[in-house]
């Protein structure tokens, strides 16, 4: 500071040992304000970088590029006069250093309808891409899915019944299948895939069955035999750990058509693996492969249907932006012999009380899964790692000596998680301790009690899939969150969780409180990650977005008028691996 300037300060005053003070202030000369009396940017920093530099370099950069003619405009002027939007400089700098709010907002708005039109455009590219040069499979109207349905040993849901007519529909087309099948845990979305199935088969095709781990494939493997071995229909499993003769025996035969169905992981991806005829593809838990995944698989038969299962609900209004290159159906239903899933939130003074209920379950025979939160891969990964096996000395030794206490992770090869999983399975452990690591679906009816430590670490989604692991035999299910801190966030999650099993319900919640950015943070569903664009608050301009998309596309499917051109290059900047463009 220098003796006989002025300047102007911003920072919070207090009054203190009989002095006013304010503590670390923002302060500007006054002929030269670049931090105070106006809006500022704040921006997330990095390694000793300050925000006063970081503006200034921001400041620079746009002057600089202004000097040189400035951004290239991305959206063709009859948008930009039609929705009345910022052009791309004003919005560009505004979003930045604007003059009043009604400024920033309007920066915003061309922004992120900008991001969102584009990924819209993209997606409706694909799905035509999709559906005008590829004739799809028409399926034999005369096989019947009705021959399973009456077969079952159970009455089957509204929900998958609709559900099920659609898919029938579908493969009667000549249109190619990419559905999306969404369905809370446990809804039996497994049961309309076998029945997909069994269609496919009996109209003279095989069945690729994808799913994220050996042991989920396993399980898949056995229901599917349960139900289809009547019908003549022959499964066999493709994972990592078979021998390589039976592997070699597997590949031959799928190559020659001896096998209908082929359920199988990551496995069935490689090259060697080569079906006859495959006409249906069923990748399950969707978030756990990416879009290149899918397509690849895809490419082994001649454009085959594809049911993507999901089952994280999303709310229908974002499944529709996401997975805008697929039809969405939704099992909204629960089976009748579903059980509630009573769910409670504590604090670790309900500790005691809560070891006790477990040693009273397990007595009375039932199994119990303990979770520990996974620490995010950017920190010490070992972390994740010692906070189970921490819990696991301290049950195994201590709370739960007199019981057989087992423990698994990420980290641990397939092999030994597949088989800690099939001794829990068998009864064999009463109580295991386990990073998320289960979320994905293996069944163990007898499992009544899910302990979620350190539960406020967890998105909801997250919380409800796991909660989803208990509740699947004939007994009465518990979870327990277990949770630490007071802040309203936390609370409110917690009570939403005790509230309501409806995972729908949850993902809206999820999305409310967390913003679309952590919501989809764990799926890798190939979509680029918005920069701008919260798809809870901006829901507006993401329908406005939506229909002006469906319009471009329906008049120019390709963009290829002049007055498109700037969309095209915009799409193709952003979807170049995704998009035949």
């Amino acid at each position: 500071m220098k003796y006989g300037k002025k300047y102007r300060f911003f920072g919070k005053i207090e009054y203190q040992y009989g002095k006013i003070s304010i503590n670390s202030p923002v302060f500007d000369e006054i002929e030269n304000t670049n931090n105070t009396g106006k809006i500022i940017p704040i921006y997330p920093l990095t390694f000793s970088l300050t925000q006063n530099t970081l503006r200034k370099i921001i400041e620079n950069g746009l002057k600089k590029v202004n000097e040189e003619g400035g951004l290239k405009e991305t959206l063709p002027e009859y948008i930009l006069k039609e929705y009345n939007l910022q052009d791309i400089k004003k919005a560009n700098y505004d979003i930045h250093f604007p003059k009043n709010y009604e400024d920033f907002r309007k920066a915003r708005k061309r922004l992120v309808f900008e991001e969102l039109l584009s990924t819209q455009l993209a997606l409706l590219q694909i799905k035509n891409n999709n559906l005008t040069e590829k004739k799809g499979i028409t399926f034999d109207k005369n096989v019947k899915m009705s021959d399973v349905i009456n077969s079952l040993p159970f009455n089957l849901t509204k929900a998958q019944l609709r559900v099920l007519q659609e898919i029938d529909e579908n493969m009667e087309s000549e249109k190619t299948m990419n559905r999306l099948l969404q369905g809370d845990v446990g809804s039996g979305k497994t049961i309309v895939a076998m029945i997909s199935a069994y269609k496919a088969v009996k109209s003279g095709y095989q069945v690729a069955i994808l799913a994220p781990t050996a042991i989920l494939a396993t399980q898949h493997l056995n229901n599917f035999r349960n139900i289809l071995d009547k019908f003549n229909i022959k499964c066999e499993l493709l994972i990592s750990g078979i021998t390589k003769k039976n592997k070699e025996n597997i590949l031959e035969r799928l190559k020659d058509g001896k096998i209908d169905i082929l359920i199988g992981t990551h496995a069935m991806i490689e090259e060697n693996v080569e079906f006859k005829n495959l006409g249906l593809v069923v990748t399950d838990e969707q978030h756990r492969f990416g879009v290149k995944q899918r397509t690849k698989i895809a490419q082994k038969g001649k454009n085959p249907d594809v049911i993507v299962m999901s089952a994280t609900p999303i709310p229908r209004t974002l499944a529709l932006i996401l997975y805008g290159d697929l039809d969405i159906s939704i099992i909204d239903e629960l089976p009748p012999n579903r059980k509630t899933i009573e769910t409670y939130a504590v604090t670790k003074r309900m500790e005691e009380r809560i070891n006790n209920f477990i040693k009273k379950q397990v007595n009375e025979g039932r199994q119990c899964y303990i979770v520990c939160p996974l620490v995010e891969e950017s920190e010490d990964e070992g972390i994740d790692l010692k906070a189970v096996l921490t819990l696991y000395e301290i049950c195994k030794n201590q709370t739960f000596k007199e019981y057989k206490v087992e423990y698994i992770h990420g980290k641990m090869k397939p092999k030994e998680k597949d088989e800690i999983m099939s001794r829990f399975k068998k009864g064999e452990i009463n109580i295991l301790i386990s990073t998320t690591v289960i979320e994905v679906g293996v069944d163990v009816p007898n499992a009544s009690i899910m302990v979620i430590e350190d539960a406020q670490r967890f998105g909801l989604a997250a919380l409800h899939q796991l909660r989803g692991r208990v509740g699947r035999g004939e007994y009465k299910s518990y979870c327990v969150l277990k949770y630490n801190g007071n802040g309203q966030n936390t609370k409110e999650r917690m009570k939403i969780m005790c509230e309501t099993n409806d995972g729908f319900v949850i993902s809206q919640k999820d999305l409310e409180l967390r913003g679309s950015g952590d919501f989809f943070g764990t799926m890798q569903h190939g979509i680029p990650d918005f920069k701008i664009a919260n798809l809870f608050t901006d829901m507006d301009i993401l329908k406005l977005a939506q229909e002006v998309a469906i319009k471009i596309v329906n008049e120019d499917n390709k963009l290829e008028k002049q007055e498109n051109k700037l969309l095209k290059e915009l799409v193709k900047d952003k979807f170049t691996d995704r998009l035949e463009i």
